[in-house]
């Protein structure tokens, strides 16, 4: 292990000012998300037919869960460009977005590549009537050949966080998104190309992003060590870069396992509570999209206080940053305690639906509370690099899950169901929090 040396130049001041400028552009940038989703349904579905709807929803669904396995890309970036950003290093923060792309890169063509057993796969394990899947192959086979390009938004991101520019993380959702709702219109109902119409205007869209994304990051190439061949490979940072995002990977494997199974265990309840549940989950998924902008800001901030050497500031920019995500935990839970039936009756016109959530309402409000820990130590976790223990202390909270599952699913049922989803999410905060004295120690040491 060797020492970062800090830089010269001083730090900027933690404020609360700080954090915010790097969190409500990921708040606002994610608020856009769900409503793309809902265009892409509404404009298929004025096709008058069902099949494209399912068609588009198994595409969007099957590219998502592939296209995810690289969201690894976005984390390892944040923190190791972030920590040779704090340490004063630009040589490597441009060499880490060069090594960040070539991985893209060589991903995307990877899936192009291997689309036909991937999509056979795919259609194997989620069989569907002969219209939808020929439909969904159309759409398949045409989003596929922009997979370098939508991982490459990924490995974009992460260096944008690392450097604090969240704002362009925004402008580059905003224009994605922007860009495909318009040309799902169209092309759709403009040009009646239906699902193959919707396909195009994401592929555009895709491309877009990451133009816009190379522009935003147009910094890093500025400097000749973007393409410095010899920094670029060096084996021991390619040895790090791959180590952290395969401890990333699995991590991120076994927590998607959990919430997968989630779905799957909650269908032997009958599609009443299968249905509530799913309307449930909905208010995590609002409880992580108000999240993700306090954790990024961890990520940033803990990299650059790691890459300085300075445990003082990783200890004031982890407390400065989670006392903003227990804000929007708490703020979420009330939200939820009141506006929960009526969040409910918004998503669910079924009256049985309605009633059966509403009994497991409550998990919802304590959601937030019980798994703010975790999602904040995630990003603390991000963004000193220390993947092994991310992986580890998942693997002991993924273990725990089961046996809750076990436990409690024949005594309280679908209630127990609940309750081993958030025991795992204590599990993982406490486990990471006894992590944590470790992490600060070991503030401007490789891993």
């Amino acid at each position: 292990m060797s020492t970062a040396v800090s830089p010269s130049v001083p730090p900027a001041p933690l404020t609360h000012r700080r954090v915010l400028k790097i969190a409500l552009p990921i708040v606002l940038s994610n608020a856009t998300v769900p409503i793309l989703g809902a265009v892409d349904v509404g404009v298929v579905g004025q096709m008058g037919e069902a099949a494209p709807i399912g068609a588009v929803a198994m595409g969007a669904i099957i590219l998502t869960t592939v296209y995810w396995i690289f969201g690894f890309l976005r984390m390892g970036t944040v923190g190791l460009v972030g920590q040779a950003a704090g340490a004063g290093d630009d040589d490597e923060v441009s060499a880490w977005l060069t090594r960040a792309l070539m991985v893209a890169a060589i991903g995307g063509l990877g899936l192009i590549l291997l689309q036909v057993p991937l999509f056979w796969a795919a259609f194997q394990l989620s069989p569907a009537s002969a219209e939808v899947e020929s439909l969904a192959r159309t759409y398949l086979h045409i989003r596929i050949w922009t997979a370098p390009a939508a991982i490459a938004v990924y490995a974009l991101t992460g260096w944008l966080v690392a450097m604090e520019r969240t704002g362009a993380v925004f402008w580059i959702q905003l224009g994605m998104n922007g860009v495909n709702i318009a040309l799902s219109f169209l092309f759709v109902l403009g040009f009646g190309w239906g699902v193959a119409g919707v396909a195009l205007s994401t592929v555009i869209a895709e491309l877009l992003g990451a133009g816009l994304g190379l522009w935003f990051c147009r910094a890093a190439f500025v400097r000749p060590a973007w393409r410095d061949w010899s920094r670029v490979l060096e084996r021991a940072k390619l040895i790090r870069m791959a180590l952290l995002n395969t401890d990333i990977l699995l991590r991120s494997a076994m927590l998607m396992i959990i919430f997968s199974s989630f779905v799957f265990i909650g269908a032997r309840f009958g599609d009443v509570t299968l249905a509530a549940n799913e309307v449930l989950i909905q208010f995590m998924y609002i409880t992580a999209y108000a999240m993700d902008g306090f954790a990024f800001a961890a990520e940033t901030l803990i990299a650059r206080a790691y890459g300085r050497g300075d445990p003082g500031r990783v200890r004031r920019s982890a407390l400065l940053t989670s006392l903003w995500g227990l804000v929007v935990c708490v703020v979420t839970a009330a939200a939820f305690l009141f506006a929960g039936p009526w969040l409910i009756d918004l998503m669910a016109k079924d009256v049985d639906v309605q009633i059966e959530a509403r009994a497991y309402l409550w998990w919802m409000v304590v959601a937030p509370l019980l798994g703010c820990a975790a999602w904040m130590l995630d990003g603390i976790f991000i963004g000193a690099a220390r993947g092994r223990d991310m992986r580890n202390m998942m693997a002991v909270s993924f273990a725990i899950y089961w046996i809750a599952i076990l436990v409690m699913l024949p005594v309280m049922g679908n209630h127990g169901l609940w309750a081993a989803l958030l025991i795992s999410f204590v599990a993982r905060g406490l486990t990471l929090g006894a992590r944590y004295p470790a992490l600060e120690r070991g503030a401007g040491q490789e891993n």
